[in-house]
């Protein structure tokens, strides 16, 4: 395991001129009308604009031909199709939130930047430098989410021929299978493609509340529990960080289990118990009675038994639950990893269609509340998501991708993306949000943990300060 990048890492400078901001509606006419949002797009946690970003490298085949023209051209296009995303939020009484699709148009910003892409590094990895001036913070209205564009891209070329494309997405709108469905249709159009391969599919009704609703679950997910004290701190400064597992650091993970969990657990589970452990221990090493939370991404599209009918191909709207799992911080950090390993393949089990159904009825009748950020770890898996096939004619994207773990630099959430690092590995980069100091020890508890099994010695003795 690798530490790849700390943004409290010293980091280069540079320069980016910005265009000023300008509006891009569809390229041809579109109905206006209101759509109602689905009962697990309008919660209270996805009230929020998430941020990715993409790495292209300089492309001789494409010698005279200008990435901003291009993507802007091809997002004109795509918004015939996706001409929901060209409009703006309302909301209903009650809270209910829905679309209306006024043609207004996509926020866009053409950028030029005085660096190349050797100087991010042979590693391509968040945290980005400068990443505020790759994506800019358009002002939005007063209201927020109500009444502002859904969507805002940043396409900055760069000294050495590449670019940056970096967009951030209201979450209401789409998750994150919703938004890569849309960058790829903006790709493929930019290629030539009179359509995308993927046709956008709205049916948020789907995933509406059942009549009558029954919240046949406990939620814990929902449940809102106390500040803790680094969140109560003045001096409180979250720090971000890329770390890279291998091969090898995998399979010294499993040296770790008893032999018929080894064998039986997915890279995913293993971990996740592991990374659940670290991060409990960073955070919360003084307080073991204290009970920490892990919550799953559950993405009900990639497994029929989540629903039935499963959701139409091309569906763009967010489809998963967050099924969590209740540990002590002394329980989970001072028994064996098979303890934590046996939790934490329990959220994707109970992620079944009830389960989905019934997070949708809590939604609707308790006013859709946040899922919970305080003594969590949510840990969101985009293997799944062919993040790599996105490519607008210059070829494939160096990184592609969150820039940043962590919801408003709350810790917490998590990033999986599969990645092949400088030395041609192939292994998994892991997206961390955490306190400056809280960092520090993550990391440490990680090296320590490896080092301490290609020693022979007792995972226990790097927790025993519990």
């Amino acid at each position: 395991m690798v530490l790849q990048k700390s943004s409290s890492s010293p980091s280069m400078v540079f320069k980016v001129r910005r265009n000023p901001a300008e509006l891009v509606a569809p390229a041809g006419p579109t109905p206006h009308e209101l759509k109602l949002l689905s009962d697990i797009d309008d919660q209270q946690g996805l009230r929020i604009y998430n941020s990715a970003v993409q790495l292209f490298p300089y492309s001789p085949s494409m010698a005279g031909k200008d990435p901003v023209h291009v993507i802007r051209e091809a997002l004109s296009k795509a918004l015939v199709l996706y001409y929901s995303l060209a409009g703006r939020l309302r909301e209903a009484p009650k809270g209910k939130l829905m679309v209306d699709c006024t043609a207004e148009g996509v926020l866009f910003i053409e950028a030029d930047a005085d660096v190349t892409l050797e100087q991010f590094g042979v590693d391509f990895l968040p945290p980005f430098p400068c990443f505020d001036e790759l994506l800019y913070h358009a002002p939005f209205s007063n209201d927020g989410i109500i009444n502002s564009p859904l969507l805002l891209i940043q396409v900055t070329r760069l000294k050495c021929g590449g670019f940056i494309f970096a967009i951030r997405m209201n979450h209401t709108m789409c998750d994150g299978t919703g938004i890569l469905q849309f960058i790829k249709a903006i790709a493929e159009i930019a290629q030539g493609a009179s359509k995308p391969s993927i046709m956008p599919v709205w049916c948020r009704d789907l995933l509406c509340a059942r009549d009558p609703p029954r919240v046949t679950f406990l939620h814990p997910e929902y449940q809102q529990l106390p500040l803790d004290d680094y969140e109560n701190s003045p001096s409180f400064k979250s720090c971000h960080a890329s770390f890279f597992f291998g091969p090898k650091d995998i399979d010294a993970l499993r040296r770790l289990l008893p032999p018929h969990l080894a064998q039986s657990s997915s890279t995913f589970d293993i971990l996740t118990a592991f990374l659940w452990r670290c991060h409990t221990a960073a955070l919360h090493s003084k307080n073991p009675n204290k009970e920490v939370l892990l919550m799953c991404v559950v993405n009900a599209r990639f497994e029929p038994s989540r629903l039935n009918p499963p959701l139409p191909k091309g569906y763009y709207g967010s489809a998963f639950a967050l099924p969590a799992i209740v540990s002590t911080v002394g329980m989970l950090c001072r028994r064996p990893l098979s303890y934590a390993l046996e939790l934490a393949k329990k959220p994707k089990k109970e992620a079944s269609e009830e389960y989905v159904r019934s997070t949708i009825d809590l939604l609707a009748t308790k006013g859709r509340p946040a899922f919970s950020l305080r003594r969590s770890f949510i840990v969101s898996n985009l293997s799944k998501l062919e993040l790599s096939d996105v490519d607008y004619g210059w070829g494939k994207p160096l990184y592609i991708g969150p820039d940043k773990a962590g919801i408003h630099d709350i810790p917490g959430l998590c990033y999986y993306l599969p990645y092949t690092n400088s030395k041609g590995e192939h292994g998994t980069v892991v997206l961390v949000c955490l306190p400056e100091d809280a960092m520090k020890r993550f990391e440490n508890e990680i090296n320590g943990i490896l080092h301490i099994n290609d020693e022979d010695k007792p995972i226990n003795s790097i927790m025993s300060n519990l």
